[in-house]
């Protein structure tokens, strides 16, 4: 059974676990404990292998998060600690704000992207469904600043290689 406890303590965060994190306000921590979620950073070795679902915890500062995105894959996202707004749509023209142990269940191929709305840092439980949770796609803006920090993408926006030196 221990192979099977993640201990948070011990857990490494990825700094850059996708890649709008090139942006500064994009930057965050994703500690995956379960599965490797939708991580397309390929250093990410979680403690425990996925099982039917990914679970992640992400640490973002004030006024950091995650640019919109959409995967085909259903992901929830609750705040453990400080205040979250979730943004979705074609260009993010919804939005939500998360207290904490609020939950929201995003479905299939919607645009999505969440910011810290706490003046300190707080931390969001995330968990997608399925083993094989793909890649993400980003908005072009996303793949613009991602080609420009180094990253080799292909003509759809995918990560096809780690990112340059």
């Amino acid at each position: 059974m221990r192979e099977r406890v993640a201990v948070f303590r011990e857990t490494r965060p990825s700094q850059m676990p996708l890649i709008d994190a090139v942006m500064p306000q994009f930057q965050r921590e994703l500690f995956s404990m379960i599965g490797n979620g939708v991580a397309e950073d390929p250093s990410v070795r979680p403690p425990i292998p996925a099982d039917g679902f990914h679970l992640s915890i992400v640490r973002a500062g004030p006024g950091k998060g995650s640019a919109l995105h959409s995967h085909q894959t259903v992901e929830v996202f609750m705040p453990l600690t400080g205040r979250f707004s979730v943004q979705w749509g074609d260009e993010g023209e919804h939005e939500l704000t998360l207290e904490q142990y609020d939950v929201i269940s995003l479905p299939t191929g919607v645009l999505r992207g969440f910011r810290n709305e706490s003046a300190e840092d707080a931390m969001m439980l995330v968990v997608i469904g399925g083993d094989d949770p793909g890649q993400v796609d980003w908005i072009g803006e996303v793949r613009d600043a991602a080609r420009a920090g180094g990253f080799d993408l292909d003509e759809n926006g995918k990560i096809t290689g780690n990112p340059r030196p």
